[in-house]
């Protein structure tokens, strides 16, 4: 009779499983970049040689304040956040030199900061909007650089963000 013969499963070496693993961990962290949140993005003037009091009008002074509750006052007047962009755009169309001064309590929910001031900033860009068109007789983004900076320097977005008192 036929002798059966042990036949050996073939095997998977794994041995160096481990490394391999190691080293495409490795490699993935290296590449991978992380998206952190890096807060508002503003441009701030640079700081003046001097520190120096600016004494402005209270004619030309519009307080937008946030209470810890998310209620805008303008003015003290009390305002909802969606009116503001028409309010900041007609102030600013009565009033060249107006300064728009942003305070708000340490409270204050994030989203609701962010918002007032994207109201603000598009009442600014609805004007410069205008303003291009009046002018140029063109939209902004059809401008060219010399006619974008002439632009911002016809309606320059004057928004002064005040420090939240410490309580």
């Amino acid at each position: 009779m036929l002798k059966k013969r042990n036949k050996q499963e073939p095997e998977i070496p794994t041995s160096s499983m481990a490394d391999i693993t190691f080293l495409l961990l490795l490699f993935f962290l290296v590449t991978t970049t992380i998206d952190v949140d890096t807060g508002i993005g503003l441009v701030l003037p640079p700081p003046p040689d001097e520190t120096q009091q600016v004494k402005v009008k209270t004619e030309n002074l519009l307080k937008v304040l946030v209470n810890a509750s998310g209620e805008v006052l303008l003015d003290d007047e009390l305002t909802s956040v969606s009116e503001i962009h028409e309010i900041v755009k007609n102030k600013v169309r009565e009033n060249e030199k107006l300064i728009i001064s942003v305070k708000v309590d340490r409270q204050t929910p994030y989203r609701i900061y962010i918002s007032t001031l994207d109201e603000i900033k598009q009442a600014y860009q609805d004007l410069r909007e205008e303003y291009s068109l009046k002018t140029f007789n063109t939209t902004l983004n059809q401008l060219t650089k010399e006619q974008l900076a002439d632009v911002r320097d016809k309606v320059p977005q004057k928004i002064s963000i005040a420090e939240p008192e410490q309580r």
